[in-house]
């Protein structure tokens, strides 16, 4: 018997709360940090700047990287959903199949070797490299499968393989390397610290359309959620629509990765919460899964700031923090049922 879905009085209520907790994050990310602003002081100045200290951090400092961590929250978030619709794999996550750390890769190499060339190349260096690491995990997978067919667990261990590869080489160039690398840094710091409105515009374009194109596609990644065999006889085109789906997953997390450098875990955490409020309907849990990663990111940058104030600690960590022992816990069920 199916279960029934989720009554209409229920989706309202889950996004009025989504919506209000990435409001919430927005507003705590504008008055915490190194130094406080009152909330009522904040929502002030977001309407009437003017020329005190306060304007100027909220409006010049906190704003924009506000903007950007939720920016690439929602991008990491949809692209890990897209990935697991496609893929039909719970673990699927931009970190985890390798994209996000091959991106970093491409952006330190374009960096130390071609430094001339303009910031602009970035996301579409980082979605080559993304790209090529997707590639070689699913070809690791595809090999090391055999007779025993490919499974969710075996695609996501190589993924983490061809992750820690490409890590290795990151680092090697970077030691190797070590006065071009610094220009790198920065944007593989794994952290929204220094965030300007001049890189939030460079990747705004690149993340707004593909959430909005990655909105438009919802219907098909249900489809191909179903499995190759079930959406075929449905009429759809399978082999296109996993491609453009993958390519759009992979845009997203590369964009991420351009501007705020490799987060693991969002893409793995966020899709899995959204699922379990709204259910496998991409049309509901894809918009769901855009809101609960900006706050999610947000709400982590916060949280990175004062936890050690007046030092900020770098957002990937507590991410992972949070992320690794879900994706144990996940791993562990899935290998289970396999």
């Amino acid at each position: 018997m199916r279960k029934a879905g989720l009554p209409q009085s229920g989706r309202v209520l889950i996004f009025t709360g989504a919506w209000l907790l990435l409001l919430l994050a927005l507003l705590a990310s504008l008055a915490l940090g190194a130094s406080e602003i009152p909330l009522t002081r904040v929502a002030q100045l977001l309407f009437a700047p003017d020329d005190s200290t306060d304007s100027l951090v909220v409006h010049a400092l906190r704003l924009p990287r506000t903007l950007v961590a939720g920016l690439a929250g929602a991008a990491l978030a949809v692209s890990g959903l897209l990935l697991q619709g496609v893929t039909r794999n719970p673990l699927a996550d931009p970190g985890i199949l390798g994209v996000e750390a091959g991106g970093a890769c491409a952006i330190l190499v374009m960096v130390v070797f071609f430094p001339a060339a303009p910031s602009v190349l970035f996301v579409p260096a980082a979605f080559l490299g993304g790209v090529l690491a997707a590639a070689a995990a699913y070809s690791a997978a595809h090999s090391a499968a055999n007779s025993a067919g490919l499974t969710p667990l075996r695609l996501a261990l190589a993924g983490v393989a061809v992750a820690s590869l490409l890590g290795a080489a990151t680092r090697s160039v970077q030691i190797l390397f070590e006065t071009r690398a610094q220009g790198a840094l920065f944007a593989l710091s794994g952290s929204v610290a220094g965030r300007t409105w001049e890189q939030l515009w460079q990747v705004a374009p690149w993340l707004g359309l593909g959430l909005v194109l990655a909105l438009l596609f919802a219907a098909r990644v249900n489809v191909l959620a179903l499995g190759e065999d079930i959406a075929s006889s449905l009429g759809a085109r399978t082999a296109r629509d996993s491609a453009v789906l993958t390519a759009l997953g992979v845009v997203l997390a590369a964009g991420s990765v351009s501007v705020v450098g490799p987060i693991g875990f969002v893409g793995l955490l966020v899709p899995h919460a959204a699922r379990a409020l709204v259910g496998a309907d991409h049309r509901l849990s894809l918009p769901l899964t855009a809101l609960l990663g900006a706050a999610f990111l947000i709400l982590a940058d916060v949280a990175a700031r004062v936890v050690d104030r007046p030092a900020e600690t770098p957002v990937g960590i507590l991410v992972a923090a949070a992320g690794a022992p879900f994706f144990v816990l996940l791993a562990r069920r899935i290998g289970r049922r396999a």
